[in-house]
């Protein structure tokens, strides 16, 4: 588990340092404040995403977003299939729930229950 952990810092590193882990306009502070939201608990955090995600779908993880849109929180999340196939999934980052799925291929990328 611990060599897991690493393993997505290490693939969201990239993305924390180019600032695709939160992209919000750049007039604004929004940005601080859902850091602020996911530190104190009141979002969901990538973490439980990730779990939920790696338990039903093969795939590596591409891009994560965590976005306001129309006072949704929203996470975005895009992974690679076996086949090449690219998906992205959106979550309610208050809840967990998954809000939808696009992308070709999809059923491909299902685990077996």
């Amino acid at each position: 588990m611990k060599l897991r952990n690493a393993l997505v810092l290490l693939s969201i590193l990239p993305l924390l340092v180019s600032g695709t882990l939160v992209p919000v306009s750049a007039d604004g502070d929004n940005w601080r404040d859902l850091h602020q939201e996911v530190k104190e608990g009141h979002l969901v955090g990538i973490d439980e995403v990730m779990d939920w995600l790696e338990a039903r779908y093969d795939g590596q993880i591409l891009e994560v977003e965590l976005e306001q849109d129309d006072g949704l929180i929203e996470y975005e999340v895009e992974m690679i299939g076996p086949q090449g196939q690219v998906v992205e999934f959106e979550f309610d980052a208050t809840s967990g729930e998954l809000l939808s799925v696009e992308g070709v291929n999809i059923e491909a990328m299902k685990k077996s229950p």
